[in-house]
């Protein structure tokens, strides 16, 4: 293999940037041509496909997004314009691709693989932490960061005020970035998906604190449970007291420097991405496991389950109280 390509797709996330640089420069030292194609995979269909080189990557391992942007691309799910892409590729002799994304990054590198032969790999890039094959995604632990940030900030306020604040943190299907944010954080309550939500165990413990003279609380919440204004209704209905404000983090938890952790992994990841284009070992996807890098078949990652760390959570509610 002499020329590999790469792409990040989906929703941004810090450490992509990392990533990208590692990809462009290991591949580099193996005597690769690279090439980095903007706007994912709809930059691959549109032909957005340019030659790096070690100055295209240089100062942007500390900063947060992509430079080669993102989009989404629905129509990559349509064989007619999976076929641009390969022939895009084919055009400048690309052999390798290695996808920097979530799960539908993940689904778009399998195609390429099962049904044009295209060699891919995949690299773990996605804040949520919701790939169920790897113990961490790039992007996780930055993001976190950033919430337990304002969570420290936010309880200077309601403490001075005396208010119940309630934060709503990303997280439609896992709960992670709430759940270890929380507990970072300190929150009183921790409301994720994965958990059944019981309002009157929440308003009890709300109204209990009040009794016993703590008038301020934070509750993490993330999205996919509901909305911060509608639990702040659910929670004044129900018999809560005293001022309850609500803050939606919302953009923010994308971005911003990656941590230390997030480079590390990226630098790790990106090493074995290349190592395993070289071998010819494409549909596979990397990750961290027990703090040791792994690959996986792409479709085989895909069909793990969800894993939440119950354990933790009962943790965070305990310390809560």
């Amino acid at each position: 293999m002499k020329k590999i390509a790469v792409l990040t797709s989906g929703g941004d996330a810090p450490g992509m940037n990392a990533c990208v640089r590692a990809v462009v420069r290991y591949a580099i030292y193996n005597g690769l041509n690279v090439y980095g194609i903007e706007r994912g995979y709809t930059g691959l269909i549109n032909n957005n496909i340019k030659e790096m080189n070690k100055r295209s990557v240089s100062d942007i391992i500390q900063r947060g997004g992509t430079i080669l942007k993102t989009a989404r691309c629905p129509q990559f799910k349509e064989d007619e314009y999976m076929q641009m892409a390969v022939d895009n590729m084919e055009a400048y002799g690309i052999e390798g691709l290695v996808v920097i994304g979530g799960d539908g990054s993940y689904r778009g590198a399998l195609d390429l693989y099962k049904k044009f032969g295209v060699q891919t790999i995949g690299i773990p890039g996605t804040i949520d932490n919701d790939l169920a094959y790897t113990d961490y995604t790039l992007g996780f632990d930055t993001s976190v960061n950033t919430v337990v940030s304002a969570i420290n900030n936010l309880r200077d306020t309601m403490t001075s005020h005396e208010r119940v604040c309630i934060i709503e943190v990303m997280g439609r299907k896992c709960g992670d970035i709430a759940l270890y944010a929380g507990i970072c954080g300190g929150a009183e309550i921790i409301l994720v998906p994965e958990v059944e939500f019981d309002l009157k165990t929440v308003v009890k413990k709300i109204c209990l604190n009040q009794r016993v003279g703590k008038n301020s609380d934070i509750i993490v919440l993330a999205e996919g449970v509901c909305k911060a204004e509608e639990l702040k209704q659910q929670l004044k209905d129900n018999g809560v007291k005293g001022s309850i404000k609500t803050t939606t983090l919302g953009y923010i938890q994308r971005g911003g420097a990656p941590s230390m952790s997030d480079r590390v992994l990226a630098a790790r990841c990106a090493v074995r991405a290349v190592d395993l284009l070289m071998a010819n070992m494409g549909g596979r996807v990397v990750g961290i496991k027990d703090n040791q890098i792994i690959d996986v078949d792409i479709e085989e990652a895909l069909q793990k389950h969800s894993k939440f760390d119950k354990t933790l959570y009962d943790t965070a509610m305990i310390l809560g109280l």
